[in-house]
Formats: structure tokens, C-alpha cells, sequence
């Protein structure tokens, strides 16, 4: 009979709630009131499975996480907003059998800033399911790309570590990250200089877009020999661009060109030369590597002239 009643019980609650009747949060008796659709603020949400939070000490970072170098101070200030208003995103993560913990997929910087925070657990979302190691580094390589976090070799290795995982040629990882094929040469392209080099690119001391008009020239001496001037005196890209062209004997083709003007507030006005065939895009990608060259210079302190 006890077993009836409470079947009946369990019965009427459910009806009670497809009717749209709820309960009181008050301790006061007040009776419920029908109401044919659900309140306002439940419209539109679907809970989602998965979400939760675990002891830090059971998560990992992950070996074949493509950023390597993590600010320090950028850590601090991430640990203090954490500190003072919480954790405002969760970090995903997949079991990790081997370890038998939780391994960072993205929202490590999350993490390492918590560890400081001194917060003793954490909030993710768990990954069900397998996930393989080319889909996690393509996973983290477009978090940081998105955020811009990755260093040019950092960013390199990684293109060059899902044409190994997946034997896929520079255009296929470029489909697959959503980047035009001529970043992905070009970021490529500085993993055949010399290391002294690549060390220059990681700690900012060479510019990008310099080192790679410098992989243009396949004289080993040369290179090793531009390094070691680099270390005294960082090379811009329209030094790189001339030493390649005079090494080529290279000289400069004739062709259409066309310009665009674009006025800043200050009354500085930048002048872009293209040729006919070339767009937009084209421009940005410039304008890109002339505000990179910009930075590089103010960094080394060069005065305009």
C-alpha cells in the first residue's frame, strides 16, 4: 500500500509539473498557482551536460600544447581578476587514462592563473568521448590563433606537427584552420633558418616578416652571418628585402601599380602601393607587417628620422 501511495505521489508531481504548477519557495503555505507556460526566465534555456568543476590538483597540462612560453605578469593579472571576481569561463578537458587526470584541450593560461589565484579546484568542461591528438593541436592551435597568444615559431611547429599527425601538405592545414595558404608558407618557412635565428623570432628581436624575406636566401654562412648582426642591431624587412635581392641580383620588375591613401587623426597619412592584380587582403596582410615592423622598432628604440 506504502509502495501505491507513493507511486500516486510521484504521479501528480510529475502532472503537477507538465501543467506548469510550481512549488513555493516560501516556507509560508501559499497555494501554487497554474500557469500555462513555463516563467520567463527558464524560456530558451537547455541545460547542457558536462559542465562541473574538479580539484586542481587532478588536472594536466597538455604535452602537445602548441604555446610553450606564458607571461608571467599576463598570469598575474589574469590571477588577480580571478581573485576578484571569479572564474568568468571554463577551461576544457579530456580524461587522460594514462595519467588517470583531467588534461587541458584549451584554457591553460586559465588554468596557470588559478594555480597562482591559490584557488584549490577548478570549472570545466569534460570532453566525452574520444578526441584525437590532431584534433586537440587543431583545437588549441585556433583558440591561440584567435587570440593571437602564439609566437611565429610556436605557431610554425604547430602547422608543421599536423602535416606530420595527419600527413597533410601547408594548404590542407590552411583549409582546416581557416588561414589563408600564404601564412602557413610563410610561418613554415621560418623553420628552415638557422636556431640562433629562430631564437631572435621567439624573443621578438626579429621580425617575422624580416625572417622570412631572409628564408628566401639558401647561403647557410649568410644567414648564420645576418644572424649574428641581428644580435647587435635588428634588421627591418626592407634590410632583409635588399640584402635577399642583392644576393639574387635580383632588380626590380616593372609593373601596374595603383595606391591607396589612408588618413590617420593624428595627420600622419600611409600611402599603399599595390599592383593591379592584388586586393584587399592583399593590403591588410601589408599593413600587418608594417605595424609589426613598427613594434619591432620602437622596441629597439629607433627615432624617426
Amino acid at each position: 500500500m506504502a509502495s501505491t501511495k507513493r507511486r500516486i505521489s510521484e504521479l501528480e508531481n510529475n502532472l503537477d509539473e507538465s501543467m506548469g504548477r510550481r512549488a513555493s519557495n516560501s516556507n509560508i503555505s501559499v497555494v501554487p498557482q497554474f500557469s500555462p507556460v513555463p516563467s520567463p526566465k527558464d524560456i530558451g534555456r537547455v541545460p547542457v551536460r558536462g559542465f562541473g568543476e574538479v580539484q586542481l590538483e587532478q588536472v594536466i597540462v597538455d604535452p602537445g600544447q602548441p604555446r610553450v612560453e606564458f607571461n608571467a605578469d599576463e598570469i598575474e593579472r589574469l590571477a588577480h581578476s580571478i581573485r576578484e571576481k571569479g572564474q568568468l569561463q571554463p577551461i576544457r578537458v579530456r580524461w587522460d587514462a594514462q595519467h588517470e587526470k583531467w588534461a587541458i584541450i584549451a584554457g591553460e593560461r586559465r588554468f596557470r592563473a588559478s594555480q597562482v589565484a591559490g584557488l584549490s579546484s577548478i570549472q570545466c568542461y569534460f570532453h566525452e568521448g574520444q578526441i584525437s591528438e590532431s584534433e586537440i593541436l587543431e583545437q588549441q592551435l585556433i583558440e591561440n590563433l584567435l587570440r593571437e597568444d602564439l609566437k611565429p615559431i610556436e605557431e610554425a611547429r604547430a602547422y608543421a606537427a599536423l602535416m606530420e599527425l595527419n600527413d597533410w601538405n601547408g594548404k590542407q592545414v590552411a583549409t582546416a584552420l581557416r588561414l589563408s595558404p600564404s601564412r602557413v608558407s610563410r610561418g613554415l618557412a621560418l623553420l628552415d633558418l638557422p636556431v640562433a635565428m629562430q631564437k631572435q623570432i621567439e624573443t621578438g628581436q626579429l621580425g617575422k616578416t624580416a625572417a622570412y624575406e631572409l628564408s628566401k636566401l639558401k647561403d647557410e654562412d649568410m644567414l648564420e652571418r645576418v644572424a649574428a648582426d641581428s644580435a647587435e642591431s635588428a634588421v627591418t624587412t626592407r634590410q632583409a628585402t635588399s640584402l635577399v635581392n642583392q644576393r639574387r641580383g635580383k632588380r626590380k620588375a616593372p609593373s601596374a601599380t595603383s595606391s591607396q591613401t589612408f588618413a590617420g587623426e593624428n595627420g600622419i597619412r600611409v600611402v599603399v602601393t599595390y599592383r593591379k592584380q592584388q586586393n584587399y587582403h592583399d593590403l591588410l596582410e601589408a599593413l600587418e607587417a608594417v605595424v609589426e615592423e613598427v613594434r619591432l622598432r620602437i622596441d629597439n628604440n629607433v627615432h624617426l628620422t
